[in-house]
């Protein structure tokens, strides 16, 4: 009986045990199961997971997590927030931008007394030191043009030689290497005073010395005389050279910082899909004024917002309006193609006058006039229309229908008649959305088969209308999102259930996302690890993943552009490619392989790297670099590394100096770039 007992005992054991280990074995599936949901949440609506972001998620809970994302005004943003406090810019209107960092035609005017002086100290330096720019290129253009040394040098300065007594090349002068010494001798001195001693000296230097204060000065050296300068200060500094300058790089340094940084990651990422969705070029003319305005105005506050609102935003985006041209479209039967001036004050056959401004020329407008000759009047017939196609092609091609969406070359003539008079207010006044319906051309219009009739400005938001709620935009939209979130080829199934989401709810891309992150098709295997990162992404996950601090963000956006990649640098409206064949070339990986190589080893000026902050502290010739190898592969990669990738890397310890560039006493850091240039931290 006892022995009956025991063996009953024994059976009750070994069930118990089993039963245990087969819950731990679920338990240790399920929490395998939990991290790779966290990291792959990350991966795709962040820049990069940060060491420790994985653990904090999981306690969140995923779910939960996303659902903070989709919510982006519950996140506390203030860290962001100071670090951009600087970037003065980035919270001005265009024509306050256009002021404080003229462009040439700003110059030009105030040259030609068509504008005041400005009064204020730093204002009348930086006007001062472009006025004496601008003499300097027209001379160069005169003795281009073979004008006598006499008439080109009759405004150059009385200092005889090609310095001065501060050391600083006089306008116009080529910058030798003795002269460049000397300036740089006079910076150093420079750097040594207090900022506001330093600013006054600065301040009081003659504008032609102003204007070559910075001209080729090293990074450290600039950096050195900057320091300590208030946000004004830095950067009157910098635009005594080159003010435009100054807002292209305060604008890309605050789209890198907020990629690196803020913990509004979802409304970041979108941010960046949506506006190279609605692309436009920095480089253009005005839009280096109103670019900033665009972003921040037009396609962040709209990124989890309706569609419709999002596309109304954009048609009416100064920055739109001029990178596609559409404010200088003409209607082929308008008041101003044909002439026609309102009550009587004008000769009949007088052409409508064109101003110059700061961001261009720009149609002056007259009264409407209180009859219109018929569009078959021959003598109207033989005015110029004007009519520009650009807008109207992009609007259905890229931002809703897409190229297969079902219109034809006649709906782009139609849709581009219908936004004519779509244009900016005198451009003198910060260049706003206005509708002038002088230029608007009359009658009915055809789109897509449905009948737009004459209602000036109503037409275009018809239109627009139409174009939001279409099915073939809900089905590209939905294709766009799942091509940048799930995979570069997203199936089908997920397409038509997001497509449906978008019809159904009005185009609420919140919506459309939140079924896009439930669907089984953004869960499944197969899309873990399944897009290859931008330039852009490599970047900003490889500063996230080390935890590097940058205090200077414009050498890493030199790189970028190294890398193929400029910020807001995309010249076609296409926007940049989110595809993987767009960057998996031999020139693209070598320049992330050297990227990686110079932020590990502290050689990107500006950008600062501890080993020990993800490796602990390492003692030379104490340290074992394999224990360092796996403990680099679990905070960069959470273990996601080939046995490929993990063996080239342990024959790179054998072997460091088969690593070029890199310092071979110092295999951590070596082997923290080999990680971040590995195949794996390529895909996200």
């Amino acid at each position: 009986m006892k022995g009956l007992q025991r063996n009953l005992a024994a059976m009750v054991l070994v069930c118990c045990c089993a039963a245990l280990l087969a819950a731990k074995k679920k338990a240790d599936s399920d929490l395998a199961d939990q991290q790779k949901r966290a990291l792959h949440a990350l991966d795709r609506l962040t820049f990069g997971p940060r060491p420790g972001d994985v653990q904090a998620v999981m306690a969140m809970g995923v779910d939960k997590w996303i659902e903070l994302q989709l919510h982006a005004e519950k996140i506390d943003n203030s860290a962001i927030d100071a670090r951009l406090a600087p970037y003065r810019s980035l919270h001005m209107s265009a024509r306050e931008m256009a002021m404080a960092f003229p462009a040439p035609q700003v110059i030009k005017a105030v040259q030609d007394g068509k504008l005041p002086m400005p009064r204020d100290p730093y204002e009348h330096a930086v006007y001062s030191a472009n006025l004496v720019r601008l003499e300097e290129k027209k001379d160069a253009k005169q003795q281009q043009a073979g004008l006598s040394n006499v008439a080109a040098n009759a405004t150059a300065p009385n200092n005889a030689g090609n310095t001065n007594q501060n050391g600083v090349p006089n306008a116009g002068e080529m910058m030798d290497e003795r002269t460049r010494r000397q300036r740089n001798q006079f910076i150093d001195q420079l750097t040594i005073i207090d900022p506001a001693t330093r600013m006054q000296r600065i301040l009081a230097l003659p504008p032609d010395q102003q204007s070559e204060l910075l001209r080729g000065v090293p990074e450290p050296t600039r950096q050195a005389l900057l320091n300590g300068l208030s946000p004004q200060q830095r950067e009157t500094v910098q635009a005594m050279t080159n003010p435009v300058a100054v807002v292209d790089g305060e604008l890309q340094s605050a789209k890198l910082l907020r990629a690196v940084y803020s913990d509004r990651q979802l409304e970041e990422v979108l941010t960046d899909f949506w506006f190279n969705h609605f692309n436009v070029f920095l480089g253009k003319g005005a839009d280096r004024y109103l670019v900033t305005s665009y972003e921040r105005d037009v396609i962040r506050p709209h990124v989890l917002g309706k569609f419709k609102d999002l596309l109304v935003a954009t048609a009416q985006s100064p920055a739109m309006l001029f990178y596609l041209d559409n404010w200088q479209s003409v209607g082929p039967h308008s008041d101003e193609a044909l002439g026609i001036n309102g009550g009587g004050q004008n000769h009949p056959g007088q052409r409508a006058r064109w101003a110059n401004g700061p961001f261009g020329r720009y149609p002056v407008a007259y009264p409407r006039p209180q009859q219109r000759p018929q569009p078959n009047n021959p003598n109207a017939q033989k005015k110029r229309s004007g009519l520009n196609e650009n807008y109207a092609r992009e609007l259905m091609e890229l931002h809703t229908l897409g190229v297969n969406g079902g219109y034809t070359q006649q709906d782009v003539t139609e849709v581009a008649r219908v936004f004519t008079g779509w244009t900016l207010q005198d451009p003198r006044d910060g260049g706003g959305f206005v509708f002038k319906p002088r230029l608007h051309e009359p009658g009915t219009k055809t789109v897509l088969g449905h009948k737009i009739k004459e209602s000036g400005e109503k037409e275009g938001r018809e239109v627009l209308d139409m174009l939001a709620h279409s099915p073939a935009t809900a089905k590209f939209i939905s294709i766009k999102l799942a091509e940048r979130f799930v995979s570069d080829n997203p199936p089908k199934p997920l397409i038509d259930a997001m497509s449906k989401t978008f019809l159904k709810t009005d185009g609420d891309l919140r919506e459309v996302m939140r079924t896009m992150l439930r669907s089984p098709e953004f869960w499944a295997p197969e899309a873990y690890n399944a897009k290859v990162k931008t330039p852009l992404e490599f970047v900003a996950s490889s500063l996230r993943a080390t935890q590097a601090e940058v205090s200077d963000p414009m050498p890493l956006v030199y790189m970028l552009n190294q890398m193929g990649m400029p910020l807001y640098g995309m010249q076609p409206p296409t926007g940049y490619s989110t595809q993987a064949d767009a960057w998996v070339n031999s020139a693209g990986l070598l320049a992330r392989m050297n990227f990686a190589l110079g932020l590990v080893t502290n050689k990107i000026y500006g950008t600062s790297f501890e080993l020990a902050e993800l490796a602990g502290p390492q003692e030379p010739g104490e340290t074992d670099p394999y224990q360092v190898q796996l403990t680099l592969e679990h905070v960069l990669l959470d273990d996601r590394v080939s046995p490929q990738t993990h063996k080239t890397i342990e024959d790179r310890i054998a072997n460091p100096a088969g690593v070029v560039g890199a310092p071979a006493q110092n295999s951590g850091n070596v082997i923290a770039a080999l990680l971040l240039g590995s195949p794996e931290f390529q895909r996200r």
